[in-house]
Parts: C-alpha cells; structure tokens; sequence
C-alpha cells in the first residue's frame, strides 16, 4: 500500500483551493471545526453514559404496592 506524499497533498488542496475558492476555505475549515467538536462531545457524552450504574430492580414489594394502586376498587 502506498503512503500519501507531500505531492499528493499539495495536488489535493490545490483542486480544493480551484473549487472552493480563497474566500471560502476559512468558513469551510470554520464550519468542520465546530462540526468536529459536536461530534466529539457527543462521544464523550455516550461514554459517560456507559460508564453509570444501572438503576436497582424495584423490590417485590413495591411493584405489588404500585400495582394495587392501579387497580380500581371494586363493589
């Protein structure tokens, strides 16, 4: 497999320069920095929510309590 060169680099923003122009290439580079820091909150965010305890299972007890609440009286 081929390493990318210091050619190949300066060939590939060269066509991104052509297409995008010099005005834009900060808002582009602006916008995939904010998008880039989104997206790696979010991950933190997911890996933090891995790392919690699961809730304890509710008791015997309070799932019959809880059901009898529901249940409409009856005669």
């Amino acid at each position: 497999m081929r390493n990318i060169g210091p050619t190949e680099i300066l060939i590939v923003l060269g066509v991104v320069l052509l297409l995008f122009g010099g005005k834009k290439l900060p808002e582009l580079a602006r916008g995939s920095g904010k998008a880039l820091r989104i997206f790696k909150t979010e991950v933190k965010a997911l890996h933090d929510d891995d790392d919690d305890t699961p809730p304890k299972p509710a008791s015997l007890e309070t799932v019959e309590a809880s059901e009898q609440d529901k249940k409409p009286e009856q005669g």
